[in-house]
């Protein structure tokens, strides 16, 4: 049985629309307290609650449908996808609960590869995976619920960018549009296991090496694309990015898919979102399919000092660590992309 043929739109393409949410969260009042650090007030890639002056717990769950047929790297991809939410927010993984939605019918050894795949990599982040809970559902459905520890002095927040910053981010573009040509037959096995590697792949060692430089402000890109996710950064910290789309990286074969014109599902939602807070200065139409493509599990949108810019573009080559200069932080609003 395929799993990608169980559902409608897999991965972070399956989130529900950006703009839709902030209309439902509008009316609704958010808790407060002292210890809570990070709740929805501004909202961020998790919350964050401080237990002592030492300790603060960082919460986070996500979960969607499969996007590809192998279960053990869907199972990889979610749990990856859950877990660097903690690391968006500077903290470290403790402990894991499965949040599973699988048919009734569903053979057992697919289930059983989606949960083997999802333990590897919970082990390989430093976490357990402890427990969970499954429903049943027509569609197939898997993800994390992602206890983590921070610092309460170092948590990083998507709202504190500040004008001189330099913007960088820790992975390539195009997990949305690589899987839809190959759903298309317009790609091959090379690019689905490139886009399979980079989804698979935890930030972690990306946060540890950006650490020391004391960010200004990170988040993960995910559902709603590179340039959702800029523009996220941008309103909450009341500043203007540019960013200059030919420096935008893309996965092998995510260019030659927006050549086509194909859009995955989350395009037109994300598009929706940033209306009016975007402008687009007349960049290509492949770079702009590339800024709002959805991307799974992908790379942190990280905002630091332009005079540590150096440093830490030498310290990630060293490394043989990915890293890609976007753009820039001014003062002002909204996201600006000059080609």
């Amino acid at each position: 049985m395929k799993l990608a043929g169980l559902e409608a739109g897999g991965g972070c393409a399956a989130k529900y629309p950006a703009a839709r949410l902030q209309e439902v969260l509008s009316g609704f009042v958010p808790a407060t307290s002292e210890e809570l650090l990070v709740g929805l007030s501004p909202a961020d890639d998790a919350a964050v609650y401080r237990l002592d002056d030492e300790r603060a717990l960082v919460f986070t769950i996500d979960f969607f449908p499969p996007m590809l047929d192998d279960p053990a790297a869907f199972g990889a991809i979610a749990a990856a996808n859950a877990l660097n939410d903690v690391f968006a927010m500077g903290g470290r993984p403790l402990l894991a609960l499965s949040v599973a939605a699988f048919p009734a019918d569903l053979h057992v050894e697919l289930v059983r590869a989606i949960l083997v795949g999802a333990a590897a990599k919970v082990a390989e982040a430093g976490a357990l995976l402890a427990g969970g809970h499954t429903i049943r559902d027509d569609e197939p459905k898997y993800g994390l619920a992602v206890v983590g520890t921070v610092h309460p002095d170092a948590v990083w927040r998507k709202s504190t960018a500040r004008p001189g910053d330099a913007l960088f981010l820790t992975k390539p573009l195009g997990t949305g549009l690589v899987l839809t040509g190959v759903r298309k037959g317009l790609l091959g096995e090379p690019e689905l296991a490139a886009a399979v590697e980079s989804m698979t792949r935890l930030n972690a060692e990306a946060a540890d090496a950006i650490r020391p430089f004391e960010p200004g402000a990170v988040t993960d890109v995910t559902g709603f694309g590179l340039f959702g996710h800029t523009h996220e950064l941008a309103e909450r910290s009341g500043v203007r990015v540019v960013l200059e789309g030919s420096s935008f990286p893309a996965l092998p074969g995510a260019l030659a898919v927006a050549e086509q014109g194909m859009r995955t599902a989350g395009d037109p939602r994300n598009r929706e979102f940033v209306a009016g807070a975007l402008s687009l200065n007349g960049l290509p139409d492949t770079a702009a399919l590339l800024g709002f493509d959805p991307q799974t599990s992908g790379g942190l949108l990280i905002a630091l000092p332009a005079e540590k810019a150096a440093v830490v573009e030498a310290s990630f080559a060293a490394a043989g660590q990915f890293l890609a200069r976007l753009g820039r932080v001014e003062a002002g609003a909204g996201v600006v992309v000059y080609s």
